[in-house]
């Protein structure tokens, strides 16, 4: 008798330890064609957003026209509807030609940086510029994340300020602020949000004449170019969005013949919204 329950006790380990790996196997099984079923979402997603992005810039390049502020239109590919935004690249912060009281600004309002860390930070920038190359030509920063290389920029840092800045223009180093995202805006503003939000707001209802009397003329320059930064919202499943983004040279021709020329790509899977309760 006792060795019979002995050997019951043993079966029922036995199943529960087969229950526990079944179940550890149908959850794995489970989590990897939902990992699957996401990454084709994705490829789909970035697909449509980039057939989205080249059908607009063909319309782009056929204007002969240099572009001043944020705009958008509406694409159909493949049966999906996108609205496709663009923005002139001189909205943004250039590092490679802001001068010190931008970079100042911009460290201090946008990366959250002391006055005195400010000053440093942007110091260390334009003696990195001042650098020479074995030609004896000027250094650029090649891409927004060189910065990291700076002393004094962290990851964190660069974090907070990337989506403020660039390094792939050749102009004054000042801001187009009909071309600048509200965070542009508020550094231009000396930290005034409600004086970015208002410029947005009468920028987006196509108000004529946008009073940008409240930012420092110094820092502001409003001329037109055809550097755009082209960017197009997929959604996808359960609210995720992926943003594809292509900054583009639409005067200038690629070495595949295309009459534009993408120097970078982003694709990003965006989180749903948060819900408010």
């Amino acid at each position: 008798m006792w060795q019979s329950g002995m050997a019951l006790v043993a079966v029922l380990w036995m199943v529960a330890f087969l229950t526990i790996v079944a179940t550890g196997i149908t959850s794995s099984i489970r989590l990897e064609a939902r990992t699957a079923a996401l990454g084709w979402q994705k490829t789909e997603a970035q697909a449509l957003g980039e057939g989205a992005i080249q059908i607009a810039l063909q319309a782009l390049t056929a204007s002969p026209q240099s572009f001043t502020q944020i705009n958008h239109t509406a694409v159909v590919y493949r049966g999906v509807t996108m609205q496709v935004h663009w923005m002139p690249l001189n909205g943004l912060v250039d590092i490679n030609a802001a001068g010190p009281s931008l970079l100042e600004k911009t460290f201090t309002i946008a990366g959250g940086l002391s006055a005195q860390g400010a000053q440093a930070a942007a110091q260390a920038v334009i003696e990195a510029r001042q650098r020479r190359d074995d030609q004896g030509r000027p250094y650029r920063f090649e891409a927004t994340e060189d910065l990291m290389q700076v002393p004094g920029f962290d990851y964190d840092l660069y974090a907070r300020l990337a989506p403020l800045l660039t390094a792939d223009l050749y102009g004054s180093g000042r801001v187009n602020p009909l071309a600048a995202p509200v965070e542009v805006l508020a550094v231009l503003s000396g930290g005034n949000r409600a004086v970015a939000e208002k410029i947005a707001a009468d920028r987006s209802a196509g108000a004529v004449g946008v009073d940008t009397s409240g930012l420092d003329s110094s820092l502001v320059d409003n001329a037109a170019t055809r550097i755009l930064r082209l960017q197009v919202y997929v959604p996808m499943a359960d609210g995720v969005i992926v943003r594809v983004s292509h900054d583009v040279d639409v005067s200038a021709r690629s070495n595949d013949s295309a009459p534009w020329h993408i120097f970078q790509k982003l694709t990003i899977v965006e989180p749903p919204p948060s819900k408010k309760s």
